[in-house]
């Protein structure tokens, strides 16, 4: 799967999760945590490119990803189809392969996987038993503390503040991005849409720069 020529970047970190309204607000404070701590995130949802079938680009990001962040905690039925939701632990299941079957690279990588209640996760993917899964009780503050650990630890940095400290930051960015949206003239329902993810790393990452944090 992996291309030799190509190495995962040390500080690009691969966001599997719901894209859903529900969703919205876990991955919008996963998003500022990532880019708080000084890494970059990447996900399915950053290019629009009809030439390339998703499944494709998917792994085309993976590659090029050292760290990944995977939330399987959408496992209920959906309505209407009563069937589970497959994206997330597929993904997850690509990124792991690369752990164990890709070059020296990217056997190199770095993952964490995370649940919504603790357990839950050995009646729908018991395979992964054993495993360091990460509760976030569907908690935005929770979930910032949760990357914040784990990209510390894994990236050996000795400079990142606190989960506390981050979530108070990115609170202070929350009230601010009203006026952030007024002057870029883009509403808060266009930027809840996927297809504005680009923007709403760039709003952080300008804010993050004004702010000198």
């Amino acid at each position: 799967m992996a291309s030799k020529k190509i190495l995962p970047h040390k500080d690009h970190v691969f966001v599997n999760c719901p894209f859903d309204p529900e969703y919205k607000p876990l991955f919008d404070s996963i998003i500022f945590a990532i880019h708080y701590t000084g890494f970059i995130a990447r996900c399915a949802l950053e290019v629009i490119d009809s030439g390339s079938t998703r499944l494709n680009k998917i792994i085309r990001i993976i590659e090029q990803c050292k760290y990944g962040i995977h939330d399987i905690s959408r496992i209920e039925l959906s309505a209407g189809k009563n069937l589970p939701r497959f994206n997330m632990p597929y993904e997850c299941g690509l990124f792991w392969g690369c752990l164990h079957y890709g070059n020296k690279a990217q056997k190199g990588k770095r993952i964490i996987v995370l649940d919504s209640e603790a357990g839950r996760y050995r009646d729908s993917i018991s395979d992964i038993s054993g495993q360091d899964i990460q509760v976030h009780h569907n908690s935005p503050e929770i979930m910032i503390d949760k990357i914040r650990v784990w990209l510390n630890i894994g990236s050996g940095k000795t400079n990142i503040p606190g989960g506390k400290a981050i979530w108070e930051y990115y609170q202070q960015f929350q009230n601010d991005l009203p006026l952030i949206l007024s002057k870029a003239k883009i509403t808060r329902a266009e930027l809840d849409k996927p297809e504005y993810f680009a923007d709403y790393i760039a709003f952080i990452v300008e804010w993050l720069t004004q702010k000198k944090y």
